[in-house]
């Protein structure tokens, strides 16, 4: 999932940068394809270059030799808000049909069964950044055909299409799973599979969603991670295994 959520970015983009896989997956394309890619943070590094992988947003590591450090109403305001990020990375304990993702209850809001921790930025990025790329593992409580609450909008919805509402950036444009990747299809944006992991079947991953999945008329075969991209990940980025787990003995 890093290796591919990496692949989405290109070489000058700019991005706003999530903790987690997104975060692997930023440092790992500038050390690879993308070595000009603009990292931004939530807390106010601008070009954040970090000597090590950062384990928070207010992570010291992100300061030294970072272009700038802002506030984050600047952050929000001047570079989000002011169109000036183009990729942004979410994830969510619940993402749909349309691409809306749910990072705030399970069940209703009044009364949830489990209380998530919330918006953070990820709404202001779902609306404003120019592409936004998901990385979440699929299941069917996790991609149900409806997200229990919209915290970060996607495509479509009960309250209407992007364009109805009037959201000036792109919405999802990648979903990055552990079986293949989704994207909107269609004028409704509704996601479908158009790529999928080697050894992997169609039929394996429309188990794990909540709705009668559709699969794009030309799939994609994902390659494996090269040598070097596994390297990388567990000797140089990710050493003590904070994201992607002990490998198999």
């Amino acid at each position: 999932m890093a290796v591919q959520a990496a692949h989405e970015l290109h070489d000058g983009d700019v991005v706003f940068v999530g903790i987690g896989l997104p975060n692997l997956a930023c440092n790992l394309a500038r050390a690879t394809h993308a070595p000009k890619l603009v990292l931004i943070y939530e807390s106010g590094a601008v070009g954040a270059v970090p000597d090590r992988l950062p384990v928070s947003i207010g992570d010291p590591a992100l300061v030294t030799g970072s272009l700038a450090v802002a506030s984050m109403a600047d952050i929000f305001q001047c570079y989000l808000q002011g169109g000036r990020i183009q990729v942004g990375f979410l994830g969510g304990a619940q993402v749909d049909r349309y691409g809306n993702i749910n990072s705030t209850v399970i069940g209703s809001y009044a009364h949830p069964k489990v209380r998530l921790p919330g918006s953070g930025g990820a709404c202001e990025i779902a609306i404003h950044a120019e592409r936004v790329v998901v990385v979440a593992p699929l299941s069917p409580r996790s991609f149900p055909a409806e997200v229990d609450f919209i915290t970060s909008p996607g495509h479509n919805g009960k309250y209407g299409s992007r364009k109805q509402l009037g959201l000036p950036g792109g919405g999802p444009s990648r979903i990055v799973t552990d079986l293949g990747i989704l994207a909107p299809g269609g004028s409704d944006g509704e996601l479908e599979l158009v790529a999928i992991y080697p050894n992997v079947e169609v039929e394996q991953v429309r188990q794990k969603v909540g709705w009668p999945l559709k699969v794009a008329a030309r799939l994609e075969t994902i390659q494996p991670p090269s040598e070097r991209e596994l390297y990388l990940l567990r000797n140089v980025l990710d050493v003590d295994h904070l994201y992607i787990g002990k490998r198999d003995a």
